[in-house]
């Protein structure tokens, strides 16, 4: 696109539009937090223009200036030609109205086991504010803990992560929310170097691709760190040290409740002798499992 084209582009419908069309033009693999190219073109567009993310009607038709075009084209144009998802063009993420900061250190938040925490994974935990130890397994970013300790509010959280690149993301998102004095974070590979506890609650979204398709991953799926991803042949490795070490720090009504994408197959035929209950979201189904203890 020649600089007087662009030149052409004056207002956020017409940055927004071009944005969707380059999009769909290149054909970028979604999934990092938008499912569409208008929102993925909406979200850069505003956040490249310091709006709101969520106040897009009153900007429409306002112009914006030859620095403004500049920023947000240019952002248009990296998230095309280096197929970077966009939280790691604008070092943010966002779950559930929750905030995060992000880099190419952790994978893009993005669980739907953040939908369950709203409700405080009710039905299964009856009362949120008797939860008083839980653990988020496989921390990355940190997000998952943070919406833990906000759904438990009288929980001291730890979370647990083998990057120590990781951690040094979490903590500052656990210093952003100011939740230091009850959100520890951990360096272990899994339970090795974790200290005993009884948790009532035990979050978990491991790796668990299968090699396969680890290998046809997307681009914009290959930026992120693949430790956070890979779960081996069948995506079932960590899963199986997961299960086989998480009764020895569940509380005796403890629950477990464990993300494993489109793996379902593969967990069966692991797994053929548990019946866990499945948990379905407006986002995912049959991909959240919830275990308690005594299953374990």
């Amino acid at each position: 696109m020649s600089s007087s084209d662009r030149q052409e582009l004056q207002t956020l419908r017409d940055l927004i539009r071009y944005g969707v069309s380059r999009f769909n033009a290149a054909r970028i693999a979604l999934g990092h937090g938008s499912d569409n190219a208008w929102d993925e073109a909406v979200y850069l567009v505003l956040h490249g223009l310091h709006l709101p993310p969520d106040t897009l009607d009153p900007f429409l038709d306002a112009r914006v200036t030859a620095n403004e075009r500049t920023r947000v084209l240019e952002l248009i144009d990296r998230r095309v030609t280096e197929r970077l998802p966009a939280a790691y063009l604008t070092h943010e993420a966002w779950l559930r109205g929750h905030r995060f900061y992000v880099d190419q250190r952790v994978i893009v938040p993005r669980s739907p086991i953040a939908e369950l925490l709203d409700q405080g994974l009710s039905p299964w935990v009856r009362n949120p504010f008797e939860v008083t130890r839980a653990l988020d397994m496989c921390t990355g970013s940190g997000c998952l803990a943070i919406l833990t300790a906000l759904a438990f509010p009288n929980a001291e959280v730890d979370a647990v992560d083998v990057s120590t690149d990781a951690l040094e993301v979490a903590r500052r998102n656990v210093d952003e929310y100011g939740l230091q004095d009850r959100l520890a974070l951990h360096h272990s590979n899994l339970f090795d170097a974790l200290p005993a506890a009884a948790y009532d609650v035990i979050v978990c979204n491991p790796p668990y691709v299968n090699s396969q398709s680890m290998n046809e991953l997307p681009d914009e799926y290959r930026h992120e760190p693949s430790l956070a991803l890979a779960g081996g042949t069948d995506g079932m490795d960590l899963v199986r040290r997961i299960l086989q070490a998480a009764p020895q720090y569940l509380s005796p009504e403890g629950v477990l409740v464990l993300e494993i994408g489109h793996e379902r197959d593969h967990f069966e035929a692991a797994f053929p002798e548990l019946e866990p209950i499945w948990l379905d979201t407006e986002e995912a189904s049959d991909q959240i499992l919830l275990l308690t203890r005594e299953q374990l």
